[in-house]
């Protein structure tokens, strides 16, 4: 048989995701080589929810109005501006955070998320 959570267990699950980004996080898009390409301020408490084993990004849209410029191929969470915590993939469809307007950004662009969730499965 395989496991199944209730919502319980999947919303203290992503409140203890909330709790480790803390409030003082950033989210770093990069390439594929890690070089930063924009960085997004996150607000003090930086989910709201949970709702049904989900949480979703606080104070959206959020914003880098002067981007660096790159390639965006992967995201970086980090506390504290060292500490990763979550890392995903970028891109326009099928990634962990998708831009629709495509994923090259030149230095001196906005880069702006509109929103983004993290979701705790209910089982296999």
């Amino acid at each position: 048989m395989a496991l199944v959570l209730t919502d319980t267990m999947r919303n203290a699950i992503v409140s203890a995701v909330e709790t480790t980004v803390g409030g003082t996080a950033t989210l770093v898009f990069a390439t594929s080589g890690d070089v930063t390409v924009a960085t997004l301020s996150l607000a003090a408490d930086p989910f709201t929810g949970p709702t049904t084993g989900t949480i979703t990004l606080a104070g959206t849209p959020l914003s880098d109005t002067n981007a660096v410029g790159g390639t965006m191929a992967k995201f970086f969470i980090k506390t504290g501006g060292t500490t990763t915590n979550i890392t995903g993939t970028v891109g326009t469809s099928g990634s962990d955070i998708n831009f629709s307007g495509g994923v090259v950004v030149t230095a001196g662009d906005t880069v702006q998320l509109t929103s983004f969730t993290i979701t705790c499965p209910t089982g296999p």
